[in-house]
């Protein structure tokens, strides 16, 4: 049914339903690296308390607690991604509007050639000359649309995009750095047989490296500056609304939709308007995870539980 789908395009919108549609798989990718994170991280864990070593048990668990949200990160990565991948659609989707208006005056311009080298005299000349003039202005208004909405939904897609790829990097940093001091925990010292290990006494300090990585993720704000956009002022018709007065009839009015691109024809919700400030996009893709402090760590209490449980993410 996709393949099919993708057959039906217009000619003007398949190379980006192409991207969209790739996008959808590599986010689909990201989705199940999470779960297969989480996934490890509990075999991790498991795999530790079997060893019979305290110390690489309680070790291997907080570990285990730090990979798995390691995958939970991979999980809101995807959320972004699919957040941006619904601007592109914005994109195509005007693509795909302005795609009857080219087809039309193709068709006039071929049917007026082919009666100029047919019929020279005919009457009908005057009229489909009239007729091309109308769906030249009609596609003209239609070709001004779609770099209009093409240029400030580009922008705001790559902008989502590259902000939801720094944040994704900057809490895994935030979370290798803690499991590097987890293994600095650990004593590899060589032993004889016969020797005893020494008993694991940093279980305080390992369970507080989990509480500080915790706070570090609360803490996390992005700071990044803003993308410059002077598209704030473009009215519903996807033109700049200090000429909406002046926007030919073809934008709204009734004639076929194949003549332009009614305002109707693309959703409310994809239109933005002169108040939809474009370097506030940050603060509308992100995720229902984020709390006040912009920070995508689930709420839980600080880690006080045992080795098995009551860690940031109900790890268990």
């Amino acid at each position: 049914m996709a393949s099919l789908r993708g057959i039906q395009q217009p000619e003007l919108s398949k190379k980006l339903f192409k991207i969209i549609k790739s996008e959808n798989h590599a986010i689909g990718s990201y989705e199940t690296a999470g779960r297969e994170r989480i996934s490890i991280a509990s075999q991790l864990s498991d795999w530790g308390e079997a060893t019979g070593d305290d110390s690489i048990s309680d070790i291997s668990d907080k570990l285990g607690v730090l990979l798995s949200e390691l995958g939970e990160q991979e999980d809101v990565f995807a959320q972004n991604l699919e957040d941006y991948r619904g601007v592109l659609k914005q994109i195509r989707n005007t693509e795909s509007s302005v795609q009857p208006s080219r087809d039309h005056k193709t068709k006039i311009a071929d049917e007026l050639q082919k009666l100029k080298y047919k019929e020279p005299q005919s009457p009908k000349l005057v009229q489909l000359e009239q007729e091309l003039v109308r769906a030249e202005a009609q596609n003209l208004v239609a070709e001004a649309q779609l770099t209009n909405i093409t240029r400030q939904k580009l922008k705001q897609a790559y902008d989502m995009h590259f902000a939801a790829t720094i944040e994704r990097a900057e809490k895994q940093m935030i979370l290798a750095r803690h499991g590097r001091r987890l293994l600095n925990l650990l004593d590899d010292t060589p032993i004889v047989p016969g020797d005893a290990r020494p008993a694991f006494d940093h279980a305080d300090h390992a369970r507080q490296i989990l509480n500080d990585a915790e706070e570090d993720l609360r803490g996390w704000t992005s700071n990044l500056e803003p993308i410059s956009s002077a598209a704030g002022d473009m009215g519903p018709s996807l033109m700049p609304s200090s000429t909406g007065t002046g926007v030919p009839s073809s934008v709204g009015a009734p004639e076929p939709p194949a003549h332009g691109i009614a305002p109707n024809e693309i959703p409310p919700s994809q239109l933005i308007s002169g108040e939809d400030q474009y370097h506030q996009t940050p603060q509308h893709f992100q995720p229902e995870k984020r709390d006040a402090s912009g920070s995508t760590a689930v709420e839980h209490p600080p880690y006080t539980g045992s080795e098995a449980g009551g860690t940031m993410l109900n790890y268990h």
